[in-house]
């Protein structure tokens, strides 16, 4: 696989696989057959296989190492494993992965969460795009690891082609507002069954055709940020699927969380980031700027009483400066 070039001047602000220009960027991009293969079936349909190069002996590794954390908890998945498994921040971080997202994007990959499952979810048909989003948009997407083979039995992943290229649907295009649930047990009690429910009317109403995945131990599949996925039922009661999901923004983003957000409203989740790969905490940027927040959620603003604005002509002109900052 080549080495990325990331572009110096960008035909449009979006991840080439998604520009309008795509099969003109394709021409110019020099690619060897194999890797235009797969770079042409990300753009098209919004995902593509590929062996990571991801050592078994790793693979094994984190089952072992999660095996007492599965056991004690209720829930599916163990979030970032990564940053006391070794194992985990290894396939998070594989060159071939890295690489290959490298070619996907032009801009450098930042892998920010880990998930890690015994058993399949048997998770609803939803977008990445609603929990994780970027400015410039779909600058996000998810790395799936088989730690063992996944069979029609053991709930495999279930996903849409070409889903990608819908519109991304924010929760004011359901009627919704991110910011009246006031806990994270309503964010997803309420708010997030109803984007579950708009979904499957939508599919529905497209004819979108579900294609079911299995997969070989050690194989991977990246998926868009808005691809349509989820988990299938699990056949065989009891049987596992060990597996890895790994979440990339890219650098130089504003990375944001849409399920809690009411833009118009001037309040954006914003999310605190930290690069697995570096272990630091990654700046948010708008057009080579970063962002003036240092914490994860909404940005902090103070409303001046009118009483005060009727005053401002005696202020003097450096502190109203300082003032409006």
């Amino acid at each position: 696989m080549p080495t990325a070039v990331f572009p110096q001047n960008y035909t449009v602000n979006l991840p080439w696989v998604e520009s309008p220009f795509f099969k003109k960027e394709l021409k110019s991009a020099n690619l060897d057959p194999e890797t235009e293969k797969m770079v042409t079936q990300f753009a098209e349909e919004g995902y593509v296989v590929f062996d990571p190069e991801i050592d078994f002996s790793v693979l094994d590794e984190v089952i072992a190492s999660l095996e007492e954390k599965h056991l004690a908890t209720s829930n599916l998945r163990i979030q970032d494993a990564w940053a006391y498994a070794e194992a985990v921040r290894q396939i998070a971080i594989a060159p071939k992965v890295m690489d290959l997202l490298r070619v996907l994007y032009r801009r450098e990959p930042i892998p920010f969460q880990t998930l890690n499952f015994k058993l399949g979810t048997q998770q609803r048909t939803h977008s990445d795009s609603i929990h994780f989003h970027s400015i410039p948009q779909r600058f996000m997407c998810g790395v799936w690891v088989a730690l063992e083979d996944v069979r029609d039995d053991n709930g495999p992943l279930h996903y849409y082609p070409g889903s990608q290229k819908l519109p991304f649907y924010d929760l004011v295009d359901m009627g919704l507002k991110g910011t009246t649930a006031q806990t994270i047990e309503e964010v997803y009690g309420k708010t997030y069954i109803k984007y579950e429910d708009f979904l499957e009317d939508m599919i529905q109403a497209q004819g979108l055709k579900k294609s079911i995945l299995n997969m070989k131990k050690g194989q991977a599949i990246i998926w868009s940020a808005n691809l349509l996925h989820g988990g299938e039922k699990i056949k065989t009661p009891g049987a596992t699927r060990y597996s890895q999901v790994t979440h990339y923004f890219f650098e130089d983003c504003v990375y944001y969380t849409p399920l809690r957000s009411d833009a118009t409203l001037d309040k954006l989740f914003i999310r605190q980031i930290m690069n697995i790969a570096t272990r630091k905490v990654v700046e948010n940027k708008y057009m080579d700027q970063t962002l003036n927040q240092a914490h994860e959620g909404y940005p902090l603003r103070f409303t001046v009483p009118k009483t005060l604005l009727s005053l401002s002509r005696l202020i003097p002109a450096p502190v109203k400066k300082i003032l409006k900052r």
